[in-house]
């Protein structure tokens, strides 16, 4: 295996190259992970209605599972990312074990909590009588894997913070693959339905994990061991910091998710499906972004670290060119072919209808959504958790919540399809002014 010294790769290689190498194998994992979401709901759409609006409600457990994941993961990888580039190795080893221990020990209680309240919890979560059953039976395996989930995000987070992107890379995109080959087996030729689709994806989650650990004693990466763990305030505190940032988008966007099973529920069966397709569809766009966020990460922690500011900026700057060029010609693809993408998961005729004018209206504010997240990204890992949090919160809830309350209340069914598009744009006004601020401090210091 390749040993590159990180550091200085991180600190002094081109600031184009860096990015990119670290953004890449990223970008796939993130790609291959939505594959997760997007196989479950094409094999789960070919069985009925039902079958695929119960899938879209139980993304909303999946988003607060990964929630909790990112919450160890980024925040762990943050101080790991920050402690290399200062040269503490002996505290960013102790952080990685802490955070994976914890990230196992949480997952372990999410999956006793949700089988214990699985029928009220699919009900609060948005279920109708008639999708009540099918939820009941996808969320009762997908708890299972919660462990599986938590841990493997966690180490796949801490690897790539280390600039190991390519080894984390390899247990997320070969869980993914697993579980979209599973997906048809156990749905069809075993005729489980949407308890095989269920299973294919826990299936997948644990296989991450295992290849995840093997890749973990690779090259120079930071290896979890129980002895290293420590529960020390400021390990813990700084889990905290760097964590919650991840835990509100994510957490905030497993309520989203919620309200607008609930907003979509008043107008049928076909529109909670056709919304729970355009999510997926979106998500699998901004994976994209997400990736390419997180491999600029690792290069503004270690730059942070070694007080590299004016290099940082040139980082940022570039990563939010590249995500915002990407996604002014994906939203013009996705614009003119809307209908089709819709059509592709469910050939519902109501559904496409509210599939198709929702993706619409969300691809036109799109490109503004890379300046928000390489915001939301550059405040975690330089420690700024206020403005972290507040970015975060901004975009799934701070404005989505009130917004999907309130515009459906005035404009009925446009009003929930609009709904995103109207928060993007006041997320990307709150973040202008924020990271205007941030950036004259950082010149004040170099």
């Amino acid at each position: 295996m390749e040993k590159r010294d990180n550091y200085t790769f991180l600190t002094q290689g081109p600031v184009h190259k860096v990015i990119l190498t670290m953004a890449v194998p990223t970008i796939i994992s993130m790609l291959i992970t939505s594959l997760y979401n997007i196989a479950d709901t094409f094999f789960v759409g070919q069985l009925d209605t039902q079958s695929i609006a119960a899938v879209g409600v139980s993304f909303s457990v999946m988003f607060f599972i990964q929630a909790v994941s990112f919450f160890f993961g980024n925040g762990s990888g943050n101080y790991i990312s920050r402690e290399l580039g200062a040269r503490n190795i002996d505290s960013a080893r102790t952080m990685a074990s802490t955070g994976f221990f914890l990230a196992l020990l949480c997952g372990l209680v999410i999956t006793l909590a949700g089988l214990f309240t699985l029928e009220p919890l699919s009900v609060w979560l948005g279920s109708t009588p008639t999708i009540l059953p099918y939820t009941k039976e996808y969320l009762s395996i997908i708890f299972l894997g919660a462990p599986f989930v938590t841990t493997s995000l966690c180490l796949n987070n801490q690897m790539r913070f280390q600039g190991n992107a390519r080894f984390a890379a390899w247990g997320i995109v070969s869980g993914a693959v697993l579980n979209v080959l599973l997906d048809p087996l156990f749905i069809f030729v075993f005729d489980m339905g949407v308890a095989g689709a269920a299973l294919a994806t826990v299936m997948g989650q644990a296989i991450s994990l295992a290849i995840l650990l093997v890749m973990s004693h690779h090259g120079n990466t930071l290896s979890v061991n129980f002895r290293n763990v420590s529960l020390r305030s400021v390990y813990l505190r700084e889990i905290f910091a760097g964590g919650t940032p991840s835990l509100s988008r994510q957490g905030l966007g497993c309520i989203s998710v919620v309200l607008l099973n609930i907003a979509a529920g008043a107008y049928g069966d076909a529109a909670i499906a056709a919304m729970s397709i355009v999510s997926r569809i979106t998500m699998f766009v901004f994976s994209v972004v997400v990736g390419l966020g997180q491999g600029f990460q690792p290069f503004c922690g270690f730059c942070y670290g070694a007080h590299l500011y004016d290099r940082l900026r040139h980082g940022y700057v570039f990563s939010v060119k590249v995500g915002t060029a990407f996604l002014v010609i994906i939203g013009v693809f996705g614009f003119i072919y809307s209908d089709t993408l819709v059509s592709v998961f469910r050939d519902d005729m109501e559904v496409e209808t509210v599939g198709s004018l929702a993706l619409r209206c969300q691809l036109i504010t799109y490109p503004l959504c890379a300046f928000i997240m390489m915001s939301n990204m550059m405040m975690q890992t330089i420690r700024r958790t206020f403005y972290a949090n507040l970015l975060a919160a901004a975009r799934q809830g701070l404005f989505f919540i009130p917004l999907i309350i309130i515009l459906p209340f005035f404009f009925g069914l446009l009003g929930m399809e609009i709904c995103q598009s109207v928060a993007d744009i006041l997320s990307f006004l709150l973040s202008v002014p924020i990271v205007w601020k941030v950036f004259r401090e950082l010149r004040s210091k170099c």
